[in-house]
C-alpha cells in the first residue's frame, strides 16, 4: 500500500487528503470546551465531535485517543516563537518575553491552558507531550540565544541557562499577572531583561 508523509513526518496510507476545515472545527471545539471549564478527565470525543458537526470517526481518523487531541489543540495557543533577529543577546530576549506578554493578555487562553494543566497529575502523557510539542521548542530556541552570548563574551561564561530562562519567564507571568492596576507594561519585557542582564552579563574582573 502507498504511504504519504503528514506535516507531522508520520507515514499514513494515501489517498483523499483529510479535511483541513474538520481538523479546525474540532481543535476549535475542544479548545471551546475547555474554556467552558470541563477538565481532560470529564472531556469526552462524543461531546467533541457534537460541538465540531462531525462524527467520532473523523476524530479517531486523526487522533488515536482524547490525549493526543487535547495536546494538539492546546499547542495552537503556543505558536513557535520567532527566530533570532536581533543584533544582541538583548534584542533577542526582549523579542522572546515580548511573546510570552501578549500570550498572557488573552484571558481565553489563560483560562484553557490552567485548565488543562490542572488535570497533568491524572493525565501525566498529556503534560509530556505538550512539554516536547509546545515547550521544549521554546527552550531550545532562547537557550542557544544565551549560550552565543556566553561564547561571544556578551554573557558570563558559567552562566546557569536553566536558572536564567526561569528567572525571564517567571518575571514577565508573575509581573504581567499580579501588577497593579494602572501600572503601565509597555516596556515590561525590557526592564526585566535589562534587570536580568545585571547578573548574566560578566562581571567586570571577568572582561
Amino acid at each position: 500500500m502507498k504511504t504519504q508523509q503528514t506535516a507531522e513526518g508520520v507515514a499514513r496510507p494515501a489517498g483523499r487528503p483529510r479535511s483541513e476545515k474538520a481538523e479546525r472545527s474540532i481543535i476549535e471545539a475542544t479548545l471551546e470546551l475547555l474554556g467552558e471549564g470541563i477538565g481532560v478527565s470529564e472531556l469526552s470525543i462524543e461531546s467533541i465531535a457534537s460541538r465540531a458537526g462531525v462524527g467520532k470517526t473523523t476524530i479517531y481518523r486523526r487522533w488515536s485517543n482524547k490525549e493526543d487531541l487535547v495536546v494538539d489543540a492546546l499547542a495552537t495557543l503556543k505558536p513557535p516563537i520567532p527566530l533570532p533577529q536581533g543584533a544582541t543577546v538583548r534584542d533577542d530576549l526582549v523579542t522572546y518575553l515580548r511573546v510570552i506578554q501578549e500570550e498572557s493578555r488573552h484571558h481565553r487562553t489563560r483560562c484553557i491552558m490552567n485548565i488543562a494543566m490542572s488535570d497533568s497529575e491524572r493525565h501525566p502523557r498529556l503534560a509530556e507531550r505538550f512539554r516536547e510539542l509546545a515547550v521544549e521548542p521554546r527552550r531550545a530556541v532562547v537557550s542557544a540565544v544565551l549560550r552565543r552570548g556566553m561564547e561571544t563574551g556578551e554573557l558570563r561564561a558559567d552562566l546557569d541557562i536553566d536558572m536564567a530562562l526561569a528567572l525571564l519567564s517567571g518575571a514577565m507571568i508573575w509581573l504581567t499577572k499580579w501588577s497593579h492596576a494602572g501600572d503601565s507594561q509597555a516596556d515590561l519585557p525590557e526592564r526585566i531583561v535589562d534587570e536580568a542582564l545585571k547578573g548574566f552579563r560578566p562581571r567586570p574582573s571577568e572582561s
